[in-house]
């Protein structure tokens, strides 16, 4: 079983560090889903994601359904781990 993980991006200089983060994280068995909102090729999609996560600011990143907070300090290594990126099921 696949862990999903989904990456909410606008494309910009902020975002691009969790995006490296996530992926040198992942192992085989994630699958990793990037939405850039920048480059949106099916806006209503990823408006309802947005909604669906309560999502409101970016990046943002979803791990099997669940959104992890993204406070003060960001998206961090301990917070993706804690998540379960990169480990086995």
């Amino acid at each position: 079983m696949k862990r999903k993980i989904e990456i909410f991006t606008a494309g910009c200089p902020v975002c691009a560090p969790v995006i490296e983060m996530v992926k040198s994280l992942t192992c085989e068995n994630c699958d990793v889903q990037i939405y850039n909102l920048a480059e949106q090729s099916d806006p209503e999609i990823y408006v309802d994601k947005l909604k669906e996560y309560k999502i409101t600011s970016l990046p943002a990143v979803v791990v099997n359904g669940i959104a992890i907070p993204n406070s003060e300090e960001g998206i961090t290594k301990e917070k993706l781990v804690s998540a379960g990126i990169g480990q086995l099921f």
